[in-house]
């Protein structure tokens, strides 16, 4: 959403601004080439309206996790800093290229210094693909902003997406849309979790509210949830369907009763601030959390039982083995790792990954775990082996959400790209 309030007060203003521009400045209309590598820029404003109004092409929007982002209309790449000219915005580990960064010309355009070639471009650098590496068997389009969580239907295999654009779609696995997207007024939507019977999906909005939707008629079923404080980040639904668990940005986990839409419990406030992740055990006797660098394993009272430590950064996915012997975790220090649920004792530590592991999922017959990662890839580890298989799966950009088929046929990935890439499991294995 553009930034109307900043626009609007700043046409008084725009004599006022320019007025203080440096004189040996000339204001700008067009620009046709990036500034030159070593290029260094006065942070007086040269955009018209002064650094009080968002250049050209920019929008500015409050995303699913909490916070405003600022993102320009011509990339799929978003930062908290407001763009100011010449000035390098987030973090350059989120580029796919540690030598690059991301800069604001003086009219407001991206581009991207590559400190190992030492130039300048306009184009975001995406990873090289290897001679030889897996295509994926499609890729599906329709969502505008970063797609942020996947299902996959175990009756009929098609997907289902959510996304910051404010939309849920459902997909059919060669790319074809079923129905129309569906739209809340909540924002961004930043999870989802599907019911046992695949009659009903949940959804967790960056207002902090639960939608319950009807998967085939595609339409809302009563009214929003209320309760959350902050951006509901993760969801689950308890495997004999009783009760939905919501993780949030305020730092509590909310029970839910699926028929009424009212909470079956007081709030529990975790010790990890944020929650990243919340998952049923498959036996429905417990649940974990997951956020800053801590997974706590709770009774289904809502009893802590388990807290775990072990992981350098925020722990940012969960999951459970079939047995609910073990739990496996991807974090923002780029590692999977896997612990006994009793105890909390480390069994395996998995590295590969060069950026946060976003999300993870266990192949149905759970001798493969595939995770997503902002490092733009999707890998495969053999949990006999504790190794990768084969190359990674390579996006365009930082990969957010995976899932895989109940048949065990394909992987569903996606991210900030804001493309479902659809691979083909068995070839890759």
């Amino acid at each position: 959403m553009l930034n109307d309030e900043a626009e609007s007060s700043t046409s008084t203003r725009r004599g006022e601004a320019l007025s203080h521009l440096p004189t040996r400045v000339a204001h700008r209309t067009s620009e046709m080439n990036p500034p030159p590598y070593g290029a260094q820029h006065r942070q007086e404003a040269l955009w018209e309206g002064g650094n009080d109004a968002l250049p050209p092409r920019w929008q500015q929007y409050e995303a699913s996790y909490g916070g405003t982002r600022y993102q320009d209309d011509t990339l799929i790449m978003a930062s908290p800093n407001r763009p100011l000219p010449g000035v390098r915005l987030d973090n350059p580990g989120h580029l796919v290229d540690p030598g690059c960064e991301w800069h604001i010309s003086p009219l407001g355009r991206s581009y991207f210094v590559n400190h190992n070639t030492r130039t300048t471009s306009w184009n975001k650098p995406k990873p090289e693909r290897p001679a030889g590496s897996l295509t994926p068997e499609c890729v599906i389009e329709g969502h505008s902003r970063c797609i942020w969580s996947l299902a996959c239907l175990k009756a009929c295999c098609n997907v289902i997406s959510a996304s910051e654009d404010g939309s849920i779609r459902q997909w059919k696995r060669d790319g074809g849309p079923v129905g129309k997207p569906w739209y809340g007024d909540g924002g961004g939507i930043a999870s989802m979790a599907i019911s046992s019977d695949e009659t009903m999906v949940v959804c967790g909005s960056a207002d902090g509210r639960l939608r319950l939707w009807n998967i085939k008629e595609g339409s809302m079923i009563g009214e929003p949830w209320e309760g959350h404080d902050g951006g509901v980040r993760c969801l689950d639904w308890s495997p004999d369907a009783l009760e939905i668990a919501s993780g949030s940005l305020d730092g509590t986990i909310r029970r839910w009763n699926p028929d009424t839409g009212r909470q079956i419990a007081p709030p529990i406030k975790t010790s990890h601030i944020w929650v990243y992740a919340v998952k049923y055990s498959p036996q429905g006797d417990k649940f974990i959390s997951g956020g800053e660098g801590a997974i706590c394993v709770w009774s289904r009272d809502g009893k802590l039982l388990v807290e775990i430590k072990g992981h350098d950064d925020t722990v940012m996915s969960l999951c459970w083995s079939k047995d609910g012997a073990h739990i496996f975790s991807g974090s923002a220090d780029s590692t999977i790792r896997k612990w006994r649920a009793i105890d909390g004792k480390e069994l395996v530590v998995l590295r590969g990954h060069t950026n946060t592991v976003g999300s993870l999922c266990l192949t149905t017959n759970e001798r493969y775990i595939v995770s997503a990662s902002y490092d733009c890839s999707v890998r495969i580890w053999d949990l006999k082996t504790n190794q990768a298989v084969g190359d990674p799966f390579l996006h365009d950009d930082q990969v957010w959400t995976v899932a895989t088929s109940a048949d065990g046929k394909f992987i569903a990935s996606a991210g900030l790209d804001t493309k479902i890439y659809v691979w083909n499991l068995e070839a890759a294995l």
